[in-house]
């Protein structure tokens, strides 16, 4: 009578992995908010970071727009995580502690990019985007545009627990300043925007909850009927901010951040048949890849400080 193994196979275990790794990544929100570049050296540098000329009438021939002589450069780096298991839980397995662990590994690098992009906003007002200024601003000016700033702030009552009511009207400022927002010749920029994503610490989840739900079928959210957005928001548990949040337009072709990959998630095994399995009676399975993330377009975001 044949024997079946009813132990895991490294196969099986990498293939759960990019399984469950392409499931998380496809929810999650770092999609919506980065261009995602492939990149083929240690860093990459964005000169075209900045205003497409507006429409003109043909006079005196056309009149050309150069790439910047200095751009913005992301540099890459190199990111790990490795688990190790005993090659004889693995073989006994049968409750899927095992794959519990791939499963939160495949989490935690598919998500890696949100936590990326969380240190950016929260750094966003001092460090500098492609214009120089920090990231978050109130003295952006390109050509004609005059100063902009994607940098407000809001009267609340209590600015680390908003109201509701308070909430909303400061998610409908945050809204209108990206909106109001002009290109070097003094064009609008974001005229036909009608998809955003609002971002908020933990503090603000109830209040964004009220703000952004409907309010019944006889008083529908003026944001969704009346004006025809699409507001969504994530409660971001990586936010420090106590008084801040931020909102992001999702449906242009640019995006406020940027997501360059070199080397896509990889998976090594170290298992049946190995010195380490051999030596240690260890199965180790550790993934890699190079990637960073930097600054787009201010344009595309704006900080609310509740004040």
């Amino acid at each position: 009578m044949a024997v079946i193994d009813s132990g895991l196979t490294s196969q099986a275990i990498i293939g759960r992995f990019y399984r469950r790794l392409g499931e998380f990544a496809r929810s999650a929100w770092w999609t919506k908010l980065a261009l995602h570049f492939t990149s083929t050296q240690e860093s990459e540098t964005y000169r075209w970071l900045g205003m497409v000329p507006q429409v003109r009438e043909w006079v005196g021939g056309r009149q050309v727009r150069p790439l910047r002589s200095a751009g913005l450069t992301i540099v890459n780096k190199v990111w790990e995580s490795t688990i190790r298991v005993d090659a004889d839980e693995q073989r006994r397995d049968k409750t899927g502690q095992i794959l519990v662990r791939v499963n939160e590994m495949a989490r935690r690098v598919a998500t890696h990019p949100n936590k990326l992009l969380t240190e950016l906003m929260l750094s966003g007002e001092t460090s500098p985007c492609y214009d120089g200024n920090p990231f978050f601003s109130t003295n952006h000016s390109e050509g004609d545009s005059g100063a902009q700033s994607n940098s407000i702030s809001f009267d609340a009552t209590t600015p680390s627990a908003p109201t509701g009511a308070e909430m909303f009207e400061a998610i409908v400022r945050g809204i209108s300043q990206i909106m109001s927002f002009r290109d070097d010749q003094g064009e609008p920029m974001n005229e036909s925007a009608r998809q955003f994503l609002v971002m908020v610490p933990m503090p603000f989840w109830a209040s964004t909850i009220e703000a952004l739900s409907e309010y019944g079928r006889d008083k529908p959210n003026p944001l969704t009927q009346s004006a025809g957005l699409e507001v969504s928001w994530v409660a971001n548990p990586r936010l420090t901010w106590t008084t801040k949040f931020a909102i992001f337009r999702t449906d242009g072709e640019t995006r406020p951040f940027i997501f360059q990959e070199e080397l896509p998630v990889q998976v090594h095994a170290l298992a049946e048949g190995s010195e380490l399995e051999i030596n240690e009676n260890q199965h180790q399975y550790g993934v890699k890849a190079i990637h960073a993330a930097g600054y787009g377009f201010w344009q595309d975001a704006c900080l609310v400080t509740l004040t």
